[in-house]
């Protein structure tokens, strides 16, 4: 048996943990540089405010409707969908983090019935401890336990937020309920095309006179996910795997036409990167550095110029990657003067684990560059903020505009909730 723990208006959730004078009031949060709206508590849905509209098209009608609007506070984000994912290892072992408010358990060998009391005992618990609302999905496949969970969601009051699909009549039920668009891996462009055929629920997705169309427009894919409907589990929870590249881009609040400004963000990108690939036991052979601006004959339309190099040795430390990243924009920047950028990115990729890179007889990295990284990762972690940096970096990491950010609650020290006792 599966089970998908979603947790509910997750963002939305987060802020309320420490301000619960915001439960069951609107609440909308935004993204990056206060630009558009990312997430929506279910008061905020009621009263039509869209998913990703832009702020400043919106902004009068947060301001009718007392919508509490918040900048996006990552770093709470992460530390309380950290914990939650934890809590939920307390009751098995094979949990696979699907999203930062999403996860997959298997429960195979560990928990024989009781299912819903199980998922009970986990909502409450994950609710007394850190004050997160979740729901929670039963189902013999994980595509089913994504359809209990959406039921569960659907139908607070009937379910209590916990839905079990143990049986072949709930099972019927539940897929005939479930719209076509609404299928896990089912994409707009495949929904569109399934509706044509007139399959219009996951009930009509599985039956067999489909089965030869679904196989030419999906494939084995398509037939996958016949076996999940119907019970039969294909899919297993998977172990995290690192990633095949690294990539830190940021849009600008203004246009930038000055070198040591771009200096300055290229460099803390690769400081980051460095970090990141750290973080996975990776290195790295490629660097790639990109600058973007907007074309001013084609509306809306952005141009990137972009510059790459190999290292002739793998790596991870921030020092060889921002120095070479640094090359990298000067190359670009000459090529290019006078236009006004408004993105910046630096990509690492070729990536092999730390324990297997290749050692070069001629040319090689500075063997005082580890225990470098190490100790500035040590501070970092320690103190927070990355208070250890380039001389090439500014005082402010991103730059972003979050005008509207609430304290980080969890990750900074001086943020910690103060209680006065009588």
């Amino acid at each position: 048996m599966y089970a998908l723990v979603d947790c509910n208006n997750f963002y939305a959730s987060c802020e309320r943990v420490f301000q619960p004078e915001f439960v069951g009031k609107p609440v909308v949060i935004l993204s990056n540089n206060d630009g558009c709206i990312i997430s929506r508590s279910d008061e905020a849905k009621a009263l039509g405010v869209k998913m990703g509209a832009p702020e400043f098209k919106v902004r009068e009608m947060l301001k009718e409707n007392n919508i509490k609007v918040f900048s996006s506070n990552y770093a709470l984000y992460g530390d309380l969908s950290e914990r939650v994912m934890e809590t939920l290892k307390l009751f098995t072992p094979n949990v696979e983090v699907y999203s930062i408010d999403e996860a997959f358990l298997n429960f195979e060998g560990v928990k024989e019935g009781g299912f819903d009391e199980c998922g009970q005992e986990m909502k409450n618990r994950i609710m007394k401890w850190l004050s997160i609302p979740v729901c929670v999905g039963f189902g013999t496949s994980k595509t089913l336990s994504k359809v209990a969970n959406k039921i569960a969601r659907k139908y607070p009051e009937q379910t209590k937020g916990v839905y079990v699909i143990d049986t072949e009549e709930k099972r019927i039920k539940a897929l005939k309920w479930t719209k076509i668009g609404d299928v896990w891996g089912i994409g707009y462009r495949m929904k569109k095309k399934l509706e044509a055929r007139k399959i219009l629920t996951a009930y009509d997705f599985i039956q067999p006179y489909h089965q030869d169309f679904i196989k030419n427009q999906m494939g084995v894919v398509g037939l996958r996910l016949i076996s999940e409907l119907k019970g039969d589990s294909v899919l297993g929870i998977e172990e995290p795997e690192n990633k095949k590249s690294i990539a830190i881009t940021r849009s600008f609040p203004k246009q930038l036409t000055e070198y040591d400004a771009l200096r300055e963000r290229v460099s803390t990108f690769a400081m980051v990167c460095g970090e990141k690939l750290r973080k996975q036991n990776s290195c790295c052979n490629t660097v790639i550095v990109m600058l973007g601006t907007m074309d001013h004959n084609s509306e809306n339309k952005r141009v990137y110029y972009h510059q790459s190099a190999t290292i002739p040795f793998a790596t991870n430390s921030s020092i060889t990657i921002s120095n070479m990243a640094v090359k990298m924009l000067e190359k670009v920047y000459e090529q290019n003067k006078g236009l006004r950028f408004n993105k910046a990115g630096v990509i690492v990729t070729q990536l092999t684990k730390e324990g297997e890179k290749q050692f070069q007889l001629f040319e090689e990295e500075n063997p005082k560059h580890l225990a470098l990284m190490k100790t500035i990762d040590f501070i970092n972690k320690k103190a927070g903020d990355r208070k250890v940096k380039l001389g090439t970096q500014g005082k402010v990491t991103w730059n972003m505009r979050q005008n509207l950010l609430s304290p980080k609650y969890t990750t900074r020290i001086s943020d910690i909730l103060k209680v006065k006792c009588q």
